[in-house]
């Protein structure tokens, strides 16, 4: 293994995707049962995610669902990919946390994300407008006042008040700006836009203020990784989500994951074949070797310290297969 892989940390976000045939309660089982797996294989952080009205995601609430993660493991880091802020108070957000961190001192993220509701329809339902991501800084820094007990109204955050659960900001758009300013690891993706995501690392390392939170730039990589025995197998990982991706973007909802064969016997449009081919593109799959050589390349050009894998499949055998072959080349 090389040094700079050994060097990296190595976590994972699980989107509690549910799966044609089986139920939203057993997708969120799936989620606590592969953050045990994980923990065992050495894995540094388990974070999980938030998504309202999503046929196809079953994790809706991620703080409550990061307790039962959290409940369930003993060592693994545990947190948010993200709470999305401009759905939320920050008083409320910042008591969750701290209710986390009094329950599981030590071990809890606090991912935060700019995003709001996916649809119109959501969006009315969380009485959230489009621009209310405007003021995600503004929103932060409120967060953050809760924890260190600088809020201009007097009011106490409790059990907030005095803990220290570190903050990620998600960078999409305007995001690694965001980071830097306000002197936070950030966490960027995706793996399929390089050059992008390369710009957006520079622009957060050359404008990074050192803060309470963080003395130095942090970088974390989030996306796709497959590793399986041959490169086809590692691409059949691939195609359940490709498949929901292509199937959102020419029919308006994102469904849940259906297996690959299905997939495979499908006659598609040329707009969904078109983003369905792309849908696969630009990950890291294949053999171990061959993910071991992307992943060096990856880690030096980036620089990043962390990647956080994003991976989502029907199989779930196959998943927590490729987590195992992963932490092996890793260790």
């Amino acid at each position: 293994m090389s040094s700079v892989i050994a060097q990296a940390r190595f976590s994972v976000l699980d989107r509690s995707r549910t799966r044609e045939g089986h139920t939203n309660g057993e997708a969120l089982r799936d989620t606590v049962a592969l953050a045990r797996e994980l923990e065992e294989l050495g894995y540094h952080r388990f974070w999980v995610s938030e998504h309202h009205g999503v046929p196809g995601v079953a994790g809706s609430a991620p703080t409550v669902l990061a307790a039962a993660v959290a409940s369930a493991t003993r060592t693994i880091r545990v947190g948010t990919g993200g709470v999305m802020l401009p759905n939320h108070q920050p008083l409320v957000v910042a008591e969750q946390f701290g209710v986390l961190e009094s329950l599981f001192p030590g071990r809890i993220d606090m991912g935060l994300g700019r995003s709001v509701g996916f649809t119109d329809g959501v969006r009315r339902a969380l009485g959230r407008d489009k621009d209310v991501a405007d003021d995600f800084a503004g929103q932060l820094d409120e967060l953050l006042g809760w924890f260190q007990g600088t809020s201009p109204t007097g009011v106490h955050a409790r059990p907030s008040e005095g803990l220290t659960v570190p903050p990620f900001v998600l960078a999409m758009g305007e995001g690694a700006a965001i980071a830097a300013r306000a002197g936070l690891p950030m966490v960027i993706g995706d793996l399929r836009n390089r050059a992008k995501m390369q710009r957006g690392i520079d622009h957060y390392r050359a404008n990074f203020r050192p803060s309470p939170w963080a003395a130095e730039p942090y970088v974390v990589i989030s996306g796709t990784i497959a590793v399986a025995a041959t490169p086809e197998e590692a691409r059949r990982l691939l195609i359940p989500e490709a498949w929901s991706m292509a199937y959102s973007r020419t029919h308006g909802t994102f469904p849940p994951l259906p297996p690959a064969e299905r997939v495979e016997a499908l006659t598609m449009t040329a707009k969904e074949r078109g983003f369905y081919e792309g849908g696969l593109a630009g990950h890291l799959a294949g053999t171990e070797e061959q993910v071991a050589d992307e992943l060096e390349i990856l880690l030096k050009e980036t620089g990043a310290q962390e990647i956080l894998v994003t991976t989502s499949t029907y199989d779930r055998r196959s998943l927590l297969d490729s987590y195992r072959r992963l932490a092996g080349i890793v260790k």
